[in-house]
C-alpha cells in the first residue's frame, strides 16, 4: 500500500511541476521576461507557433520581436490534461490569449491549445517540443 501512495505522491508532484512550467511560460510572455520564457524549455527544444517553427534559441528572438506589435498581452490558461510516462509527459493546455495592438484601441483574442511533450531531465520538467493549435481568433 505504501508503494501505491508513493506513486500517487510522485505523480502529483510531477503534475504540479509541469503546471508551474506552463504558468511560468504565460507569465514570462506577458511580462516580456524572455529569460523566464527560455527557462520553460530544454536547450534545443522545438516550438511550432504556426508562422514560426524552430528551436527555442530561435524562438526567443522571434517572439520578442513579435510582441513589439502589442501594448499588452494576457494569456489565461484553462484545462490542462497531463499524461505521464516516466520522464516524459504529453500535455494539452487550453489558453485564451488577449493581445492589445500597439497604439490602437484594437484587441486580438485567440483560443488556442498548447500541445507539449515535456521531459524531466536532471530532475527538472521542461518543454522538449511544443505545437500551438489555434482554434479561433477574433479582432475587436
Amino acid at each position: 500500500m505504501d508503494h501505491d501512495r508513493d506513486d500517487e505522491v510522485r505523480e502529483l508532484l510531477d503534475e504540479r511541476a509541469i503546471a508551474r512550467v506552463l504558468t511560468r511560460y504565460a507569465t514570462g510572455i506577458d511580462r516580456r521576461d524572455f529569460a523566464m520564457v527560455a527557462s520553460c524549455y530544454h536547450p534545443g527544444a522545438t516550438d511550432d507557433h504556426g508562422s514560426f517553427r524552430g528551436t527555442v534559441e530561435e524562438f526567443i528572438p522571434w517572439v520578442r520581436e513579435r510582441l513589439e506589435s502589442f501594448d499588452t498581452t494576457m494569456h489565461f490558461l484553462g484545462n490542462v490534461a497531463i499524461e505521464l510516462d516516466g520522464d516524459i509527459a504529453h500535455v494539452e493546455t487550453y489558453c485564451v490569449a488577449h493581445h492589445r495592438l500597439r497604439g490602437r484601441d484594437v484587441d486580438s483574442i485567440a483560443g488556442l491549445r498548447y500541445l507539449d511533450r515535456m521531459e524531466r531531465r536532471a530532475g527538472e520538467w521542461r518543454i522538449a517540443d511544443r505545437t500551438i493549435v489555434v482554434e479561433w481568433n477574433r479582432v475587436d
